[in-house]
């Protein structure tokens, strides 16, 4: 006798295998996606189904009772729903969805994904609905020609790469009766950085110049040139006559090393503490850094981020937390 345990995964495959041919997931996809009719389905709502049972009834009266009134009246129902069926499932089809921008987020936050929703028709598109878990959705509509930006919020629950998954756009328009519904699987990612340990550990102390680290050029003893501006760096080092000879930014360069070097590394954590708290005190350290401007490096296991400052410096060091350890690619 065959064993049990292997039916419910056989009759999940089944399942999995049908919905997939009947619903038409294809996985992540690229560039837009065109909700074409084959895309589009359209079922009767619980308001739907009482609507057409009314009409029923309204046709048994009137057969038992011959009332040509009654058969009038049912018949331009059920006209009236078979329009209302059209106008639901065109209020869905030939809409353009693709992935707008998203900005990283730390773990337990709300990943902000912006889905772009053009309408190339003359039809006003009204109350379209966009949910990723069934529970909570967004409404938006989108008139003649034009295009919206749709905004999903879905929970960053780890570091890392994070895909919105399939999202289900829908509808009721006009009347309620019927529920048009397509599926949208963008291949779109958010990185989501680390959630940062709570204040209790102290950022290491600055140490002195070793003569290899990475501040050369930073010090400020001696003007040594110019060199193209970078984000982050101060107003003060802006050489603004040569700003005003040809609009371009530059900024002043000094030759010097800098007394000091702060190095958020992992090796300088407790022993006992496990990989994913050292991220998340890193990651702390990495914020109050950023927040008290201070020149800092970052040292993982295989990797060296130079000392620097700036929001591309914080950007760089929170990326290499979000990742480390993990995949390369966006998985």
């Amino acid at each position: 006798m065959l064993p049990a345990a292997g039916s419910p995964s056989l009759f999940g495959a089944l399942k999995n295998g049908i919905l997939e041919w009947m619903f038409q997931w294809r996985g992540p996809e690229r560039g837009t996606i065109v909700l074409v009719q084959r895309r589009v389905f359209i079922l009767p709502t619980r308001q739907g189904l009482l609507f057409a049972g009314v009409i029923v009834l309204m046709l048994i009266g009137s057969v038992n009772y011959d009332l040509s009134l009654g058969f009038i009246l049912a018949f331009l129902l059920g006209a009236t729903g078979i329009q209302s069926m059209l106008h639901t499932f065109r209020n869905l089809a030939n809409l353009r969805i693709s992935p707008g921008r998203v900005q990283p987020v730390f773990a337990g936050e709300q990943v902000q994904f912006q889905i772009r929703i053009a309408n190339q028709a003359r039809l006003h598109r009204y109350s379209i609905g966009i949910t990723s878990d069934k529970k909570s959705a967004v409404y938006i509509e989108v008139p003649p020609d034009e295009e919206v930006t749709a905004t999903v919020a879905i929970p960053a629950i780890r570091r890392g790469w994070q895909r919105p998954g399939r999202l289900t756009l829908f509808t009721f328009f006009p009347a309620g009766l019927f529920r048009a519904w397509s599926y949208a699987d963008l291949d779109m990612h958010a990185l989501v950085y680390p959630a940062p340990a709570a204040p209790g550990l102290a950022m290491p102390v600055a140490e002195a110049g070793s003569g290899d680290g990475g501040v050369r050029g930073q010090g400020h003893d001696e003007f040594s040139g110019l060199r193209p501006y970078r984000p982050g760096d101060s107003p003060r080092h802006i050489a603004w006559k040569a700003v005003a000879r040809d609009d371009t930014l530059l900024t002043k360069q000094f030759s010097g090393r800098a007394d000091a070097e702060l190095w958020l590394a992992w090796e300088t954590l407790p022993p006992a503490m496990d990989g994913e708290m050292r991220i998340a005190h890193l990651t702390r350290w990495v914020i109050e850094a950023d927040r008290a401007g201070l020149p800092y490096g970052l040292r993982l296991p295989g990797l060296t981020l130079p000392i620097a400052a700036g929001a591309a410096q914080r950007s760089d060091c929170l990326r290499a937390l979000a990742l480390h350890g993990l995949a390369a690619d966006r998985a």
